[in-house]
């Protein structure tokens, strides 16, 4: 026992995750410190504007450079990496701009289609956020690959103190929903600035290879990882319309209010996601795409890291399953029982999601991305029949969410059980092509 405990703190890949794990976990203490005040500052209605903002722009963000940024892991010559990132901020910056033009000339059809009204006027920060978001994303897939965890860290954190800080601030002055959509649009922004910060600052000058690997121009590369704007960006892009759906059918059911009451659940359930799954998995993605190449057994990296990821999880998530109504009301004030109960029924979807990082980080490596996009198109079908079985059938909120919650959960048990047995196939397709190559 004491062996294995000796060689676990030994391992790099459990420092790397406890490097990216603090600075997570300073950043969502933050939140977690200045949340009661930031509720009790703004109040659901503020919430509920923000919620819808963000559940518009968490749906165009995956697709800010057509999920290139994602693929800067992956190639074993770091030139091919770095014509990798010119392609990604080249996309970024025509995608902004081709939102820019069709919000001039469509904003009203785009609310009245979405029944948001409350945020007509914030859509013209979605160009913003899009290239905030495409810097972010190649500045942190730079980070990960040259191993630079504590850069990343250091760059969560900071964003969470500026943001959160800026949030209560301003909010003593002038507590209004507009404060938290500006503050929401700047917040990729004001991280991925700290990560080139950082970057610029590291120790990290590698200019030569020892991987024997092709350079290839822009165009070629975009070509050989077309997988990524083929099936990895609609894939994300559908997966944050599923993940934002309940906001905007409760927007416009039932009233920002219950948007807001449910934003404030899903952040809480989030926050397991982020401190821990996230960590791992940004650490998993390069280790498990080094394994690939290195001929090593996938299937067992992933069975580890999930079966970790459903260990840490269980207190937390059952936490909010047994009484969620009274901790949000005890911790957020009076009147978020409501957010407390919707909490509740989504808990073992982020459970699920939770233990799922590693499988989906697994994707691009095991080539399974086309998979990956219909299993996720499947879930939105399911989860949507579910909630407007809620909706529709018991004009309930509340089954509506708990509906879409189970949908969700037994999706995702589905996922990790194919990637496994993917994994598997893979790992024996890899060896038989080694030993075919040796004879």
């Amino acid at each position: 026992m004491k062996l294995f405990i000796d060689k676990l703190f030994k391992s790099s890949f459990v420092k790397n995750v406890a490097i990216m794990a603090t600075g997570t976990a300073g950043a969502q203490a933050l939140n977690m410190i200045l949340s009661p005040i930031i509720t009790r500052l703004y109040g659901p209605e503020a919430f509920g504007v923000l919620s819808t903002f963000v559940a518009l722009t968490s749906v165009i963000i995956p697709i800010a450079a057509l999920s290139y940024p994602i693929a800067i892991v992956l190639p074993k010559n770091d030139k091919n990496a770095k014509r990798l990132i010119r392609l990604s901020l080249l996309i970024t910056l025509i995608m902004a701009v081709i939102t820019m033009v069709i919000l001039l000339f469509c904003n009203h059809n785009i609310v009245e289609i979405f029944q948001v009204q409350e945020i007509g006027t914030y859509l013209y920060l979605i160009p913003l956020v899009i290239l905030f978001a495409g810097f972010k994303q190649v500045a942190e897939q730079w980070l990960l690959r040259t191993n630079q965890f504590s850069s990343n860290a250091k760059a969560n954190f900071l964003q969470s103190l500026i943001t959160n800080v800026g949030k209560v601030g301003i909010g003593f002055v002038y507590p209004a929903a507009v404060v938290l959509v500006v503050l929401q649009t700047m917040g990729n922004g004001i991280k991925a600035l700290m990560m080139i910060i950082f970057a610029r600052g590291s120790n990290y000058r590698r200019t030569t290879d020892d991987y024997n690997e092709s350079l290839l121009s822009v165009k070629e590369l975009a070509k050989k990882h077309i997988d990524f704007p083929l099936y990895r960006a609609p894939e994300t892009f559908i997966s944050a319309f599923t993940q934002n759906l309940p906001v905007l059918l409760l927007t416009s059911l039932f009233g920002p209010a219950s948007a807001g009451f449910y934003n404030i659940g899903r952040t809480v359930l989030e926050l397991p996601s982020r401190f821990i799954g996230k960590s791992i998995g940004d650490v998993f993605y390069p280790r498990i795409s080094k394994a690939a190449n290195s001929g090593e057994n996938l299937n067992i990296l992933i069975k580890r890291a999930t079966l970790a990821l459903g260990g840490l999880g269980i207190i937390p998530f059952g936490l909010v399953i047994l009484f969620g109504p009274w901790l949000f009301e005890f911790v957020f004030g009076t009147g978020w029982a409501v957010s407390g109960e919707y909490a509740r029924w989504i808990a073992l979807l982020s459970y699920l999601i939770f233990m799922n990082k590693p499988s989906i980080r697994s994707m691009p490596v095991l080539n399974a991305q086309r998979f990956h996009l219909i299993f996720t198109v499947s879930a939105l079908v399911i989860q949507s029949l579910g909630l407007l079985l809620g909706f529709v059938v018991f004009k309930s909120d509340i089954v509506a969410i708990a509906l879409f919650g189970i949908l969700g959960a037994l999706s995702h048990i589905c996922f990790i059980l194919i990637t496994l047995n993917l994994s598997q196939k893979f790992s024996k397709k890899v060896n038989y092509d080694s030993s075919i190559g040796n004879v």
